[in-house]
């Protein structure tokens, strides 16, 4: 066992060792700090290429996950090839299906500025060419040589219908024949009233006259659709004339892209195809907007600038913080146009994996999986190298509409998750796709080695907050402040906190408190200010704990002696506070076969952990007091005013020091408070929270009057742990508190009861072969009875 000293309760950190004045003096950091192991996986994760090494960055909160990640990435991405462009246009052969085609960074851009050039001198050539004089005049020729022949036929008809007695009239429905009689014609009622054989005969002639006057019809229809292919022909040839140099200056610029040049080809002949739309391109527009029409039908001549890359310096780099499902995989969008919704190519919008392929993409996990379909689409889109954008109702099943089928872009992207250990291992365990997609793993760190490098970085980092935020420098022993209360995150005197989060806000409240001093530079009272006045803010439920332990509504004593009775130390985490809180634990024992019995546990009140360390104590009562005889006891192990369940071992030690001491009827100093976890070998074994479990007892001790015969005992492994309150420290300085380590229940026995073990193990040794002696004889006498 053993007391210890002040200097065991802490860290300190000498200023002096500082070698500079205040943060003025160092140097801005550089990297990270304390995580090599995660650099070297992210160095191998960004080098590797082939499929399914995305990176998964894994570590508790604040340690600077997301930093590390933008801040490497980012230079690592300035140094790669930049990115093609991508770019939608209209599919003439499948207008629901528009055509992804990819250029070279800028070219895309290009492209469809010259396209918008393109349509708007269209609508300038075009109809100029249909208004000049030689079209109207090459037309004129084509109407008169046409209408010549039609009328000659026309009046070789007439001459036909003459010969046969009848005359040709134009109607709306056509050319109807009328017989004259007498010269002349007669109506439907005249000819009725003729002579049946002179209608017979009339009717004989209509029909021989029908035959031919078909004949001839067929001719006149034929010279009407050879006059329209004629017109059409030269529409084609002026239209042809007015667009196809256009057509020719842009295939020439894009001839090295063959997707582009067919694309054009496709835009001429559609324009060909419909150039009597745009004959009339500006005419009056219809009162009626839904049945007027409009420029609309240039919009398939235009281009959809998909992903822009003209601006972007080296390998895109994305941060999604909103990664929905549309977000990730992009979107069609659409409008109401009078109650209908409508969509077209150029609303097919761009999702994070566009924008960052041929790049990286940074997510956290969690929020991924908070979105529904988010988590699959992102799979699908790693697993099959394309994104495929889709109207997420329809893909489901949920609502069918009439939709566009973009064409899938190929995907080349390296994707960084960032989240918790917690989340990495479910996924690992429960998804199979994710270890085959995300094979790199960059562990952080919640701690590093306290040592001159990492004390020389963690001032840097300073340093660097100082120049990005703003404050005001911090001082040598500001730093050291620091430094230490680095050491109190990490719990550990060896080494140094990662939680980057938890110190950058000391930095900042620090300097806050030094600009409402005055002061030009941070000292460590403003850094000792801030940590004080951050716990104040949140340790409201501790001070309403300590009033009851002051008003013994939390019936803890801390002077005196009590037999099976002794003080136990929890931890509370409220998520942003810990700290301790002493409990009483109580031991019953008298003669039965029931043997040691936690009534937390009976009650459902225990966990798991704590269900096993009360086991432990009854094979370690056993390997000590049941060599002669087996045991026959009956023990009760309770924690008094526990309320909210027990879990955990570190109380194993404390249950046992009251269980020997109700066995050996030796009281226990109630001013000593116990933690620990025990072996069937009586051998201490660490636990954590120490440091706040030390606290905890300190504070209600000092709430209820210091004795100077009070203090804790800790397993021997957690004194490099203790990095005690400067108050707490002070106590121990001035002998009002004590701290012990032991390395056995023995140890802790003596210093509990201040008598030698041999005493106690004797006294229940006797008490425990008593019990067994009065069990047998009691069934002995109950046999001669029967």
């Amino acid at each position: 066992m053993e007391k210890l000293r002040v200097e065991k309760l802490k860290r300190y950190i000498d200023p002096a060792i500082l070698d500079f004045e205040t943060t003025d003096e160092v140097p801005a950091l550089e990297g990270i700090i304390g995580q090599d192991r995660a650099q070297k996986a992210m160095e191998f994760g960004v080098k590797i290429k082939q499929k399914g090494y995305n990176i998964f960055i894994t570590g508790i909160t604040g340690t600077g996950r997301t930093s590390f990640a933008a801040t490497y990435i980012k230079e690592i991405a300035k140094k790669e090839k930049r990115p093609n462009d991508w770019v939608y246009v209209y599919n003439f052969e499948k207008p629901s299906q528009p055509i992804a085609i990819e250029l070279p960074a800028g070219l895309g851009k290009e492209f469809k500025k010259d396209m918008e050039e393109f349509v708007e001198q269209l609508q300038k050539d075009i109809p100029k060419a249909f208004e000049s004089d030689s079209y109207e005049m090459q037309k004129g020729e084509i109407v008169k040589k046409y209408q010549e022949k039609k009328n000659e036929l026309i009046e070789n008809l007439n001459e036909l219908a003459r010969n046969y007695g009848f005359v040709l009239r134009d109607t709306r429905t056509g050319l109807i024949s009328i017989p004259v009689i007498e010269g002349r014609q007669i109506n439907q009622e005249e000819f009725q009233q003729l002579e049946e054989e002179v209608r017979k005969e009339i009717e004989k002639k209509a029909a021989e006259f029908e035959v031919k006057a078909m004949q001839v019809w067929k001719e006149i229809q034929l010279l009407d659709k050879q006059a329209r292919e004629e017109i059409k022909k030269l529409d084609n040839d002026i239209g042809l004339f007015a667009v196809g140099h256009l057509i020719d200056e842009l295939k020439a610029k894009y001839s090295e892209h063959e997707s582009v040049t067919n694309y054009l080809e496709s835009v001429k002949k559609d324009i060909l195809e419909n150039i009597d739309s745009f004959k009339a391109i500006d005419g009056e527009a219809s009162p009626f907007p839904f049945l007027r029409k409009e420029k609309g039908f240039l919009k398939k001549y235009m281009v959809n600038l998909f992903v822009d890359n003209s601006n972007t310096e080296g390998a895109p780099v994305v941060f999604e913080y909103n990664p929905n499902y549309n977000n990730l995989v992009g979107n069609i969008e659409y409008e109401s146009d009078f109650g209908v919704a409508t969509t077209d190519f150029t609303k097919i919008k761009a999702g994070a994996l566009h924008k960052a392929n041929g790049g990286y993409l940074i997510l956290q996990a969690k929020d991924v999986l908070s979105y529904p379909f988010a988590w699959d689409a992102l799979k699908r889109s790693l697993k099959t190298e394309k994104v495929i954008i889709e109207n997420i109702s329809s893909q489901y099943g949920f609502l069918s509409i009439s939709s566009l089928k973009p064409e899938p872009i190929r995907l080349s992207v390296k994707v960084i998750l960032i989240g918790t250990p917690y989340l990495y291992y479910l996924l690992y365990n429960y998804d199979e796709d994710f270890s085959k997609l995300f094979k790199v793993k960059v562990d952080f760190n919640e701690e590093m080695e306290l040592n001159e490098e990492n004390i020389r970085k963690l001032s840097s980092f300073i340093k660097t907050h100082c120049i990005e935020d703003n404050l005001k420098p911090f001082d040598k022993t500001a730093v050291a402040r620091v430094i230490e209360y680095s050491t109190r995150l990490s719990e550990d005197q060896n080494k140094l906190s990662t939680r980057f989060n938890e110190i950058v806000e000391v930095l900042y409240e620090a300097d806050a408190w030094a600009t409402l001093e005055g002061s030009e530079v941070v000292t460590e009272e403003h850094v000792k200010k801030a940590i004080e006045e951050k716990i104040k803010r949140v340790n409201k439920l501790e001070e309403k704990m300590l009033e009851y332990f002051k008003k013994d509504i939390y019936l803890v004593e801390v002077t005196g002696e009590r037999v099976g009775c002794v003080n136990g130390l929890a931890v509370i985490d409220l998520g942003d506070y810990e700290f301790g809180k002493p409990s009483k634990i109580t031991v019953t024992t008298y003669p039965g076969e029931e043997g040691v019995v936690n009534i937390e546990r009976e009650s459902k009140m225990s966990g798991r952990i704590h269900d096993k360390g009360v086991m432990i104590l009854t094979g370690y009562l056993g390997s000590k007091f049941a060599k002669d005889f087996p045991l026959t006891l009956s023990a009760r192990i309770v924690f008094e005013q526990s309320y909210e369940g027990v879990e955990g071992d570190s109380a194993s030690s404390t249950e046992l020091y009251a269980l020997l001491s109700s066995l050996s009827d030796v009281p226990i100093k109630q001013g000593i408070a116990v933690t620990g976890s025990v072996n069937q070998f009586g051998e201490i074994q660490p636990v954590g929270g120490v440091t706040h479990k030390i606290e905890g007892f300190y504070k209600v001790c000092k709430e209820k009057g210091l004795t100077g015969d009070q203090g804790v005992i800790i397993p021997y492994q957690n004194v490099s742990n203790l990095v005690l309150s400067d108050e707490v420290i002070e106590a121990v300085e001035k002998g009002l508190f004590h701290i012990y380590s032991v390395k056995t229940v023995e140890e802790g026995m003596e210093i509990l009861t201040g008598r030698s073990f041999e005493e106690i193990y004797e006294r229940a040794y006797n008490k425990l072969k008593y019990y067994y002696e009065l069990l047998t004889n009691k069934k002995e006498n109950k046999g001669e009875k029967k």
